[in-house]
């Protein structure tokens, strides 16, 4: 007989259910920035692979400033992510977000929010040369919304910083 945690279990539902027992069972171990620390490393190979892969779809290795935000919305929509854009402007990307791609069970798991912020600065980066990721709200942190901003080659600008590769 399946529970109604089970009812609707897919391969989906079983990755997300895992990726978040997993980061709270690392918070609760190693702590949150070594947990944070972790996950960068993640979200960066996934970073490197996806700018690959839509550089490929688009052939062109250069990208707009426009252009980096559809590809950012378009990874995020693809998984489920409720990000949109709110401007681009003078070299400065600012999504909002209303659905979390990793659910509800993302909430009060913070790091989580290191895979966006890393997948976007490499992606950013790569495209760009430089870019620093400001989570500026999140979901995972309690915010009605996300909201994420994506400075392109302003070191100076808040945020974790990301290089592309030379």
């Amino acid at each position: 007989m399946l529970s109604l945690w089970t009812d609707d279990l897919d391969k989906t539902r079983f990755y997300l259910e895992m990726i978040t027992n997993l980061t709270s069972s690392l918070e609760r171990v190693i702590g949150y920035e070594d947990t944070e620390g972790y996950l960068a490393l993640v979200g960066s190979e996934m970073g490197h692979d996806l700018y690959k892969a839509y550089c490929s779809d688009s052939g062109k290795p250069d990208l707009t400033a426009e252009a980096i935000a559809k590809v950012l919305v378009d990874l995020k929509t693809r998984i489920d992510g409720g990000f949109s854009v709110e401007s681009v402007e003078d070299g400065k990307i600012t999504l909002i977000n209303n659905r979390c791609p990793f659910g509800k069970k993302a909430a009060g798991l913070q790091s989580l929010c290191m895979i966006t912020s890393s997948v976007f600065g490499v992606i950013s980066s790569e495209a760009a040369g430089q870019a620093n990721v400001d989570i500026q709200k999140s979901l995972a942190a309690g915010d009605t919304c996300c909201r994420v901003v994506v400075y392109l080659n302003q070191p100076e600008a808040p945020g974790k910083r990301y290089f592309g590769r030379v």
